[in-house]
């Protein structure tokens, strides 16, 4: 009797799965090459318009000494709320504004700047990896809702479920803080001429690989919709819970690649279920986003920072905040 070992199982799990992808591309690839052009209009005109100045800008801020002035301006705050000192404070700012993985870059850079301690890049990672107000406001307030009241209303519930979770995290960090001191010495700041080069190839290296990977989750995403798996699920999610069929399409889209995600809720209406559904896809930003930080983030310990639980807790905490804040102010 032939006996089957556990761990070969696993081993051969990845390989029949990427052959199955292959197969799925083979049998389905006008779906898929439908999927991967929405997708790369969407870098066009989206990603890589919004996301590469920011890029180049934040490594060119965090070479010429940004993170330093902020040190000494939001070091006692920072401290406070969050257990990290006030370098961290550059991470927090242009992780907001800059949209996903920003955030995650900026604290990279720091780490290696050596103007955070590993424990204080983990927790700030954690929060401070998210959407940016041109995609909130634009792309989902106005271009789904139609309103760039919704999109304000959105951000807000991003910006304040943020805070909440880098002020959970911080309860973890204020031991390890008091443990080992303080952070080790910055790396000096380096001159306009070998900064600015620098952070444009950067940029341009993390931007590409961002695009990539939103290609091969809307593909993804397209291939499960042309097996009908998509439609018999939002069946079984609109059955058995509140959401229609489309709001239903809309979180498992979100679920894997956000953008795809947010658009699939075009033409409902502006309502406090349909921006807690819009917030909670921002604040968890999809698998594609995951994969997007931890390639970021790769070949450092911060790649195995908690971004899955913490992002899901960033999706939880948006939902009814955003809720609230719809039937306060509409």
């Amino acid at each position: 009797m032939i006996k089957i070992q556990p761990q070969r199982i696993r081993r051969a799990l990845p390989l029949l799965f990427a052959l199955l992808l292959f197969a799925l591309l083979m049998l389905h690839s006008a779906s898929a090459a439908t999927a991967a052009k929405q997708a790369l209009v969407l870098c066009a005109q989206v990603l890589i318009p919004s996301l590469l100045p920011f890029f180049v800008l934040s490594g060119l801020l965090s070479a010429l000494g940004l993170s330093r002035a902020l040190n000494r301006i939001a070091a006692p705050l920072m401290k406070k709320l969050f257990s990290v000192s006030g370098a961290g404070a550059a991470a927090f700012l242009l992780g907001l504004t800059g949209g996903y993985p920003l955030g995650a870059a900026t604290v990279r850079t720091l780490y290696e700047r050596r103007e955070l301690s590993e424990a204080e890049a983990a927790r700030l990672v954690c929060f401070c990896n998210n959407s940016g107000p041109a995609f909130i406001v634009g792309a989902a307030g106005s271009g789904v809702f139609g309103s760039a009241k919704a999109g304000l209303i959105l951000y807000l519930s991003h910006l304040i479920s943020a805070i909440l979770v880098g002020l959970l995290f911080s309860r973890s960090g204020r031991k390890a803080a008091r443990e080992t001191g303080k952070t080790a010495s910055a790396s000096p700041v380096s001159d306009f001429s070998s900064a600015f080069p620098e952070a444009v190839h950067s940029a341009v290296r993390s931007t590409l690989l961002i695009c990539g990977y939103v290609v091969v989750f809307s593909v993804f995403v397209g291939l499960l919709d042309a097996l009908g798996i998509f439609s018999a699920v939002s069946a079984l999610l609109s059955t058995y819970t509140p959401l229609s069929a489309e709001q239903s399409r809309a979180i498992l889209t979100g679920f894997l690649e956000l953008g795809s995600g947010v658009g699939a809720l075009q033409g409902q209406s502006y309502s406090p279920g349909n921006l807690a559904l819009c917030a909670f896809m921002l604040g968890w930003g999809g698998v594609s986003v995951f994969f997007q930080s931890r390639a970021v983030l790769a070949g450092t310990p911060l790649a195995k920072a908690p971004l899955a639980r913490s992002k899901l807790l960033h999706g939880l905490f948006s939902a009814p905040i955003a809720a609230a804040l719809c039937i306060l102010l509409h």
